[in-house]
Order: structure tokens, then sequence, then C-alpha cells
């Protein structure tokens, strides 16, 4: 599947915005986003990922390829579910993997057409909107519709940036100005 998506950071209004839009609440959930090194490449210069995704309907194991294009997180995703976080854990472990980092988040759906529009409140890094269109194959149309949705919803630019990346980032200020009493949740729980 290729996954079509856009974030940027949400108004106070955001949900207001995105129901008068026609969006329709499809419920509110809870992600824990294990994330991984890979033994044989470094996915931060390859643009991939790895994760284990432990949300309240259950666990998913989920490759994340190279973004497609250079305004969206247009990218290959890859997802299947899995019984056993804990196991999935070791298994990845036993084959070199190891954990880099844990991202947290409530995420509040809205169904608005063929589209996914999330409001998540990330820990550590605040509110965002992102909108998601799942398809299967990149296409232009789709990449300029979650624009359109970012636009009308959002705060500023597109981000291209995960939320990984943005917690990086966040460490990494934090670090260097030595506000260490300001930095985001330390990546193991």
């Amino acid at each position: 599947m290729i996954e079509v998506e856009a974030k940027a950071r949400a108004p106070e209004d955001a949900e207001e915005r995105i129901l008068q839009m026609g969006g329709v609440l499809d419920g509110v959930e809870n992600h824990t986003d294990i994330y991984f090194r890979s033994p044989v490449r470094d996915f931060a210069s390859t643009d991939e990922a790895l994760r284990i995704r432990v949300k309240d309907d259950g666990v998913y194991l989920t490759y994340k390829g190279p973004k497609l294009d250079s305004k969206t997180k247009t990218r290959l995703e890859l997802s299947i579910r899995v019984d056993d976080a804990v196991a999935a854990e070791k298994l990845l472990e036993s084959l070199g993997f190891s954990r880099f980092a844990v991202v947290r988040k409530r995420r509040a759906k809205y169904r608005l057409g063929d589209a996914i529009v999330a409001l998540d409140n990330v820990d550590g890094l605040g509110r965002f909107v992102e909108a998601e269109i799942p398809a299967d194959r990149d296409n232009p149309t789709d990449r300029a519709r979650v624009l359109e949705i970012i636009s009308s919803v959002g705060v500023g630019r597109p981000i291209r940036l995960s939320y990984l990346e943005l917690l990086e980032i966040a460490r990494s200020s934090a670090a260097a100005s030595g506000n260490a009493g300001e930095s985001p949740p330390k990546s193991e729980p």
C-alpha cells in the first residue's frame, strides 16, 4: 500500500475546521510506536522506518519506505497485525534489530471522504493534524488532496518529518541549549 500523507501543526480550532469540512469522528486511539535500528543499514540515511505500533485495537509491525516526493510524506507502507508486541520485539532483537525510540500519541480520527484526518497529541511535541489517503499507487491527485486538507486545517507549511524525526530534533536542541529540564521525555519507557 502507498500511504499518501501530509501533516502540520494543529490550531486550537482544528476539530471545528475538520467538522465544517464534513469530517466524521471515527474514534480516538492511543498509540505507542516502538522504532528499531537495522543491523545492516542506517534507516535515517535511507529514509526508512521499522516499528511496532501498539494501539487499542491491536499490535502492528510496520515498514515504511523512503518518501516518494518532495512535498508530502507519500511512501510505501507495509503493515501486518501481530499477536504480541513483546514477542515481536524479541524476534526483531534476535535478528539484530535494536530498539531506537518510542513515540506516544493520542489520536482522534475523522473520515473525510476517502481521506483519514487525524488530530494527534504527541508526547513531547504537542498537537498536529495529519491527512492520509491509503492508495494502491502513488497518485498526484491524492497528494494534492492531502495538501489541500492540511492547508484548510493546519497552521503553517506542511511538515515532511516524522514524529520520530521531530522528537530527535527537539532532543538535540534541548541538549545543545542545556535545557535538560525542558527536554521531551526520553525514548525508552
